[in-house]
């Protein structure tokens, strides 16, 4: 194809937001709908779209369409491209209005309870007309969503297998421990192993978190398999009355319960299973002032946690609020 004939203004905003619509709703009638059009317009804005390309972008089928080659990698562009226009939007607005914004912030348990809460408060100091808005969900969601400029930064665990798309910042390691509520009959074993506990019921990371794998890992290499009374759950306030209210144990990041009376560290190992805790920033995006600042605070604020996280907390079979 002709790459000129993109910059030759037939080429719209309306037909990026168009294809990534479709893609994501696998029908014709679904992106119709979401975009609260009719199917005709969705359907001569694809042909348009294909027409300046010049390839077709989607398999076409009974039951809807899907991306095929050309569609997978114009997708990809596509959003990246509508989140730098939303980014460029909210940096003008910002300006224009004197640091008056929003930040959306992404969250998955790690940072939850210190580096996060600490940063924005920080932030609404700095500037009290800044809003923030805090998104929490499964680290794919929030990978996603920052791709698509619907979130600015996620806050939480920094994982392997990063995304090439996104750029990472590290602030500090957090250990997992294992975690019940405090007077747990499991707190006067004494030399307590993964074994003593295993018929507990317990709460584990779901299946689609690296967490799990590694927590699972744990279990198998000391000839266990995963408790078979357990609950699969990352809503830290439903976790914490299972475990203050069913007994249950948990594996959490040390900081999630560092201040909570409530809750009780075990004195059993968890080898190699730890949290490298930072930022994820989608690459090459530029960042507004109000986020910008927001980055400057997080990265401050994990410079003071990095400084006692690895002394400060230690398993002991008491509270961490006293470790």
């Amino acid at each position: 194809m002709d790459i000129n004939r993109l910059l030759d203004g037939r080429l719209k905003v309306r037909h990026l937001v168009l294809v990534i619509t479709v893609a994501e709703q696998g029908s014709i009638v679904g992106a119709a709908e979401r975009l609260r059009v009719t199917q005709p317009v969705v359907t001569r804005g694809l042909r348009e779209l294909e027409q300046i390309l010049g390839v077709e972008l989607f398999n076409r089928g009974p039951r809807g369409v899907a991306a095929n080659a050309y569609g997978r990698a114009f997708v990809d562009d596509a959003r990246a491209i509508v989140a730098q226009i939303r980014q460029a939007g909210r940096h003008v607005a910002e300006l224009s209005a004197g640091m008056v914004g929003t930040v959306v912030v992404g969250n998955h348990l790690s940072g939850a309870n210190v580096l996060l809460p600490t940063a924005i408060a920080r932030l609404k100091r700095q500037f009290p007309y800044v809003t923030v808005v805090v998104r929490e969900a499964t680290p794919d969601r929030l990978t996603e969503g920052l791709l698509t400029g619907d979130i600015d930064v996620v806050v939480g665990r920094l994982t392997p297998d990063a995304d090439e798309r996104t750029r990472r910042i590290r602030l500090y390691h957090e250990p997992v421990r294992v975690v019940v509520r405090a007077g747990h009959p499991a707190t006067e074993l004494v030399g307590a192993e993964l074994a003593d506990l295993i018929d507990y019921p317990w709460v584990l990371p779901v299946s689609q978190t690296s967490l799990r794998g590694e927590v699972e890992q744990v279990f198998f290499q000391q000839g266990l398999g995963i408790p078979t009374n357990r609950v699969e759950c990352t809503s830290l306030p439903t976790l914490r009355t299972l475990l203050i209210d069913a007994d249950m144990i948990a594996t959490l990041p040390a900081l999630l319960a560092r201040d909570d009376p409530a809750l009780a560290v075990l004195p059993v190992e968890l080898p190699n299973v730890h949290r490298l805790v930072g930022l994820t920033l989608a690459a090459g995006r530029g960042r507004s002032p109000s986020l910008d600042a927001f980055v400057g605070h997080l990265e401050a604020v994990g410079a003071e946690i990095r400084g006692y996280v690895d002394t400060s907390i230690s398993p002991a079979g008491s509270s961490i609020g006293q470790a």
